[in-house]
């Protein structure tokens, strides 16, 4: 299988810093296989969103090469755009358009006409659950209807690459269920999707490979199950009681040779040990001894918070707080 046919888009040292000095990406590089989701997962600031107008071909970067479906972007943008469909965090359907409109105007622009063109937006409309409401505008649809209209809309060309920037953000969590149930079909058909998300537990499910980007780079890389397989150990999260006491309860398990690493976040707490049930006493105890009151404590695997922590030395949440000061 040539490099091409294995691997839908490729990312090759990816660089940009904008007007200011601030640098979004870093040398970053990963790529997607043919027919899969691919989450491109980071907080709000980390450079997801800039790597995708790279990838689609509304911005260049300063270094670096990206190729999609086999075509160098930098160098046949018009041939990448004529491949792929992208849905940015805004959306791109008219709101004075019903659903129906949309999707037949959006054909219309790439050449698409008569009972094909008909065929495709009936299709699409029924399989995004949005026949019943397809002579309405689309301004009066629900947020998560909107949402998969804007996917619909892109998808009437059958492009080979969907490019979907953090789709489900603002949508319920009924809403967000509906649209990946979508795209997990539509890659079961054949089509490569990259999305990216500030969502944990959306890349963990429903991705079959997982980028963690932090400050512009990829920091891992793998499938949900392998990243967490790679940190041995359990999870312990307390609850604390005061806001802020989770600083000094992380001073406090720097100091246990149990602990391999901790991070707290107002009155929250996430420590990784070799084993929390013999751990377990040792961190009750610090932290007792240092008048920190524990609420509450559970013991878990790791999850693809704590990877993030292995890797940057701080918590997701914590870094998407960092990020948006």
């Amino acid at each position: 299988m040539s490099r091409e046919a294995a691997n839908v888009i490729e990312a090759d040292g990816l660089s940009k810093t904008y007007k200011g000095g601030v640098r979004a990406l870093a040398g970053l590089s990963f790529r997607v296989p043919a027919g899969s989701v691919f989450a491109l997962l980071g907080p709000n600031g980390a450079g997801k969103t800039t790597t995708m107008r790279i990838l689609t071909t509304l911005s260049r970067p300063d270094q670096g090469s990206a190729r999609v479906a086999g075509i160098d972007v930098l160098a046949r943008p018009a041939k990448v755009r004529s491949v792929i469909g992208s849905v940015s965090q805004h959306g791109g359907s008219v709101g004075l358009l019903t659903g129906r409109e949309n999707l037949t105007m959006q054909g219309r622009l790439y050449g698409m006409r008569g009972r094909d063109l008909r065929r495709r937006v009936s299709g699409l409309l029924d399989v995004m659950g949005l026949a019943e409401a397809a002579g309405r505008p689309a301004r009066s649809y629900s947020g998560g209807m909107r949402r998969r209209l804007d996917i619909a809309t892109v998808l009437v060309h059958r492009p080979a690459v969907l490019f979907l920037d953090e789709p489900t953000t603002g949508l319920d969590p009924e809403g967000r269920a509906d649209l990946w149930a979508v795209l997990t079909d539509l890659a079961g058909t054949g089509t490569t999707i990259l999305v990216t998300t500030h969502y944990l537990e959306e890349a963990d499910q429903y991705a079959a490979r997982v980028a963690i980007v932090d400050r512009g780079t990829i920091v891992a890389e793998g499938t949900s199950s392998e990243l967490k397989a790679g940190l041995h150990g359990d999870s312990v999260l307390l609850d604390l009681d005061g806001p802020g006491s989770a600083r000094d309860a992380e001073k406090v398990l720097a100091g246990l040779p149990q602990v391999l690493g901790a991070s707290g976040d107002g009155s929250a707490l996430r420590a990784r040990v070799a084993d929390g049930p013999s751990a377990l006493p040792a961190v009750l105890s610090g932290l007792q001894a240092a008048g920190v009151t524990v609420r509450s404590v559970t013991i878990a695997r790791p999850s693809l918070d704590d990877v993030y922590l292995h890797h940057t030395g701080r918590s997701f949440h914590q870094a998407e707080r960092i990020e948006l000061s």
